[in-house]
């Protein structure tokens, strides 16, 4: 009696099976047809199919089971995705998303569906409703207040240290050898990532027109590349602050090496502790890291912190500015970013940037877009990561490594599309005397 039950048992579920399979089938066919993407995709049965009419790549997307196309139905947010992907239910191979990503951005305009297309696409979904998974697991994003709309100044520490603090050496897989970790610079895009980061800690200094003898402030000073720079090029007398204690060790041993441990400082602080007077400051890729509310608070401070004759260089990520002045919604992506990579995160638009300043009492001199120039860098993140995919795991485990490879491929995608913007703004402390630039700006890119 039981062998028979179990008979019909293991038939029941051998037909469920094979729906589920035909679905998929089907549906890596609708896709194929609408989108006619340069790439292929692995059913859990080992079946390959491709996914346009002709895929001349070698880049798959793998499925292990129907119960990932289940928690995605079920939970149809960029959040289960990420999870999935993070459990190695959805798995890529032969390139980067980035591959993928581009190949969607050249793939024809998807005609509109129909009803009787969503209908017909709705009953190939049916045998995945109640396909279960092991629930992915959440134990890698932040744990906390990830917009950072209740933030206190307490909570900045946090924040950072989630991002930063994972590893030196992780950081040293991808990065250039100066532990850059902002957009490079290209004046040929053909430039590797070295020459770029060299070349972009150059223009920030001739864009501040640093000279021997300045005193320099750098807010958010990362591992220290600028400042010594700035040093050992320019004869600069620099301060560093970082929330980060592995970067405050990183850049502390760099000066000392380099011999500037005498003129260049850094410490562990936050922005609105800090006092004295600088004749130059910079914040290269921390804006984004304050907080919308916070930004009329950060423009004072600094400006208060600039002498009088000096300059202040602003170098962040932004987004279109909303239309009709209405704010933005959160997006799923900016979602993901905030709880796996970047809690406490807010992007501002260029234009507000730009009236904060101006009612803080500086005058904009130069603003200058880099977008494509970070669409590179972190494409080139990308791909170096990738490469050393079996050092990043035995750094930060793989969980934290698909979770940055997805990171820095959706990056560079999402300043391709535009839909992220980056600008080094330029501006002096007051309008009621000469700045202190020359009249063009035919120095910096001579």
């Amino acid at each position: 009696m039981h062998l028979a039950i179990n008979r019909d048992e293991g038939k029941r579920m051998g037909a469920e099976q094979d729906r589920q399979l035909e679905a998929a089938r089907g549906l890596v066919r609708d896709v194929a047809e609408r989108f006619d993407l340069d790439a292929w995709a692995r059913l859990w049965d080992g079946t390959r199919l491709p996914l346009g009419k002709a895929p001349t790549s070698n880049f798959e997307i793998s499925i292990s089971d129907p119960g990932v196309i289940g928690a995605m139905l079920r939970r149809p947010t960029l959040d289960t995705v990420i999870r999935q992907y993070i459990d190695k239910g959805i798995d890529f191979s032969g390139g980067t998303l980035i591959d993928l990503g581009r190949s969607l951005q050249k793939s024809p305009q998807a005609p509109k569906l129909k009803a009787k297309d969503i209908a017909r696409t709705c009953a190939k979904l049916l045998p995945f409703l109640f396909a279960k998974k092991q629930k992915a697991r959440d134990a890698f994003g932040f744990q906390g207040d990830i917009a950072g709309e209740h933030r206190k100044t307490a909570d900045n520490k946090d924040y950072i240290q989630f991002h930063y603090d994972l590893s030196n050496d992780f950081y040293a897989l991808f990065l250039d050898p100066e532990m850059v970790y902002s957009c490079a610079y290209y004046t040929d895009w053909s430039n590797g990532i070295e020459q770029a980061q060299r070349d972009k800690l150059d223009m920030i200094c001739r864009k501040l027109r640093l000279k021997p003898g300045d005193r320099m402030l750098d807010i958010g000073a990362g591992w220290g590349g600028l400042l010594c720079h700035a040093a050992q090029v320019y004869g600069v007398t620099a301060h560093g602050i970082t929330l980060s204690e592995e970067q405050l060790a990183f850049a502390r041993e760099k000066a000392k090496r380099l011999g500037f441990a005498d003129r260049v400082t850094f410490e562990l602080a936050d922005y609105s502790t800090i006092s004295g007077t600088y004749d130059k400051i910079a914040s290269i890729g921390m804006y984004e890291h304050i907080g919308l509310k916070n930004i009329p608070a950060y423009m004072q401070k600094v400006r208060s912190l600039l002498s009088e004759d000096g300059l202040f260089l602003n170098h962040a990520i932004s987004h279109r500015a909303p239309k009709n002045g209405k704010k933005w919604l959160t997006r799923p992506e900016k979602k993901a970013i905030a709880k796996y990579i970047f809690p406490g995160g807010e992007l501002d638009d260029i234009g507000h940037t730009i009236t904060a300043m101006e009612r803080a009492g500086f005058e904009v001199h130069d603003v200058e877009a880099w977008r494509m120039h970070y669409a590179r860098t972190c494409q080139l993140w990308c791909e170096r990561l990738t490469a050393r995919k079996v050092e990043a795991i035995g750094y930060v485990g793989e969980e934290k490594y698909r979770i940055w490879v997805a990171y820095l491929a959706g990056v560079s995608l999402g300043f391709s599309r535009g839909s992220l913007r980056l600008y080094q703004t330029l501006a002096s402390k007051s309008a009621k005397r000469p700045p202190p630039l020359p009249p063009t700006r035919a120095d910096l890119y001579r």
